[in-house]
């Protein structure tokens, strides 16, 4: 488990998350890496949540080898390479569909559970997007677009309890909360969705200069791990160093603060 945050404005989109690895064993480490730069010199990131790795290979590194074939550096799938003048990111979405799914869980003799999110600007676009590929168990829908051009605003996934309750106003187990106040069950999604409409905390602007974006980031996902810390009802498997990137269209995918080798790295 873990917890990532997407904050989307005009200027850009900044990815954040945190840097815990739970085991199957329940050993968690405090140094995963869950956003990657996906080619170089593009505004183009990806961060996970979910699994931390297949068979015997980490997302980080899996990520790190879609890099190296959508910047051709692999000789043996030339044709993955993009066009830096014309790929499209739900074409980058499809491509690591068909690398993490199709080339990697299938040859697996196991399932995972997987959250993708892809972040960034297709070629010439003036706005951003992000794109989503969610693998469950032996089965992968398409990638779908969870935030396009015109959409802006905070998304989270992984443990979003703390989130849920912050923004939305209601937590995982309002609906059993709504059954045990006598709401009958066909009544109880439009009341939730009622609650969430009345109780929704606008956190962002559009219009917002990419540092209060990044800010918010951060406070988000610090948020969480210290609510994960003090919950006594949720395993501790959120926390470690914060990590956060800034994706905007002229300066491309930038590391404002990642874990590195000998410490937390800013900037």
């Amino acid at each position: 488990m873990t917890i990532i945050v997407s904050v989307k404005i005009n200027d850009g989109v900044v990815l954040a998350a945190d840097s815990a690895g739970t085991m199957a064993s329940g050993q968690i480490y405090a140094h995963a890496n869950k956003i990657t730069n996906l080619y170089e010199g593009l505004p183009i990131g990806a961060m996970s949540t979910g699994a931390g790795g297949i068979a015997n290979e980490s997302v980080e590194t899996l990520l790190k080898d879609l890099r190296r074939r959508l910047t051709g550096l692999d000789r043996d799938h030339a044709d993955w390479r993009l066009d830096p003048a014309a790929y499209t990111l739900e074409e980058v979405a499809q491509r690591l569909r068909a690398f993490v799914f199709e080339e990697k869980v299938l040859a697996s003799t196991e399932g995972t559970s997987l959250q993708l999110r892809v972040c960034g600007y297709s070629a010439g676009r003036p706005l951003a997007e992000v794109w989503e590929v969610n693998i469950t168990d032996r089965a992968c829908p398409a990638p779908r677009c969870i935030m396009g051009e015109e959409g802006f605003g905070v998304l989270w996934d992984g443990q979003y309890e703390a989130l849920n309750r912050l923004i939305l106003g209601t937590g995982y187990e309002i609906g059993a909360a709504l059954a045990r106040h006598g709401i009958p069950e066909d009544q109880a999604p439009a009341l939730q969705a009622n609650l969430v409409g009345d109780l929704y905390a606008t956190l962002s602007a559009p219009a917002m200069p990419i540092q209060d974006a990044i800010d918010l980031a951060r406070f988000l996902v610090e948020t969480t791990i210290g609510f994960v810390r003090f919950a006594v009802f949720l395993p501790k498997s959120v926390g470690g160093a914060v990590q956060i990137a800034a994706i905007t269209k002229h300066e491309g995918f930038r590391w404002v603060q990642r874990p590195g080798l000998h410490g937390t790295e800013f900037g």
